[in-house]
């Protein structure tokens, strides 16, 4: 059994700053990939940066130069920083595995960014 434990969501005022961080456990063959997606109230879930093994990144357009994402192999886990929060990146912000075999999810945990 696979399980992701999301941390560090909350609110924010705009400007501020979040660390997200998401630690993988269980039996899983080689991962690929791992990331951040987000879900906002009546849209679509996106990506927002993914981090492959090997150390390569991928962001959103909308979220370059305020967010980073960075990993530690060893123990399986995903951070994401958020910074320079602004009101549009309220949303669950979900966090993903993604091996040879399938893909896995979050529960999700809220960000919310609001004066």
């Amino acid at each position: 059994q696979v399980q992701l434990v999301e941390s560090g969501g909350g609110l924010v005022q705009p400007g501020g700053s979040l660390r997200l961080s998401c630690a993988a456990s269980g039996s899983f063959f080689s991962i690929n990939a791992m990331g951040w997606y987000r879900q906002a109230p009546g849209k679509q879930r996106e990506l927002v940066a993914a981090i492959t093994s090997g150390g390569s990144t991928n962001y959103a357009d909308s979220v370059k130069g305020r967010f980073t994402i960075s990993r530690d192999n060893v123990q399986n886990t995903v951070f994401l920083q958020m910074d320079s929060l602004k009101p549009e990146d309220t949303a669950v912000y979900y966090c993903n595995l993604q091996t040879v075999l399938r893909n896995y999810w979050g529960q999700g945990t809220q960000v919310t960014v609001s004066s």
